[in-house]
């Protein structure tokens, strides 16, 4: 059983999506809040799998509350994917770099929704399709000075290649298929990555990949 934490002010969004999450045989709303503060503070007591995110709130946004969950070695099971209206370029990299799984718009339809959670619940990461297009054009239009991540240098060529194919937005069967390799090895090679790279998740490794200059933008959408 998947279990959800619910964090968004607006009460009747909370109602909806727990109504949705809740009818689902596999997972189901255990808390929910509408505060930042209040996430952070629900997560360490219920110690969710999942928790959905809205951005804007009082006392606390859910960047700032993201960063804070992310950051706490008690919660590294926990996942948040943020929930917004928005779809600013600021709030994308930003949710990514506060160790956010998935960030998905509100209007998203519901089983994509439910897909999201099972996909993240598995150790996945999960942008949507125009968030994904947006960030990648993210990394095109400004100029982000290239760094070496640490433990960039410990990867092997074969890492390498599944790390471009990471950021390209590839999943273990496309990468399997691409390298001709099996899809548990090209799962295995992530894990591996992610732990080099001390990354929480596939989201870390786009960021990572692409300012380690490792995949340049734009080579993803051909």
């Amino acid at each position: 059983m998947i279990e959800i934490l619910l964090a968004d002010d607006q009460k009747l969004i909370r109602a909806g999506f727990g109504a949705l999450i809740n009818a689902e045989n596999d997972m189901r709303v255990i808390a929910e809040c509408g505060t930042g503060a209040e996430a952070l503070r629900l997560a360490k007591v219920h110690r969710p799998e999942i928790i959905l995110m809205d951005i804007r709130m009082p006392d606390g946004d859910g960047l700032t509350a993201t960063a804070k969950i992310t950051a706490e070695p008690a919660l590294a099971q926990s996942k948040v994917i943020i929930l917004t209206t928005f779809e600013l370029d600021e709030y994308i990299s930003e949710a990514v770099r506060a160790g956010a799984a998935g960030f998905l718009v509100k209007d998203t339809e519901p089983t994509e929704l439910l897909r999201a959670i099972r996909v993240v619940a598995e150790g996945d990461a999960l942008l949507s399709p125009s968030v994904t297009k947006k960030m990648l054009a993210q990394f095109a239009l400004q100029a982000h000075p290239l760094r070496e991540p640490q433990g960039f240098s410990d990867l092997t060529e074969r890492e390498l290649e599944v790390l471009a194919a990471v950021a390209e937005g590839l999943n273990n069967a496309e990468i399997a298929e691409r390298l001709f390799i099996a899809p548990l090895t090209a799962k295995t090679h992530v894990s591996r990555i992610m732990t080099k790279l001390s990354a929480r998740d596939r989201a870390q490794l786009v960021v990572l990949g692409y300012e380690s200059g490792l995949v340049k933008p734009g080579r993803a959408e051909g």
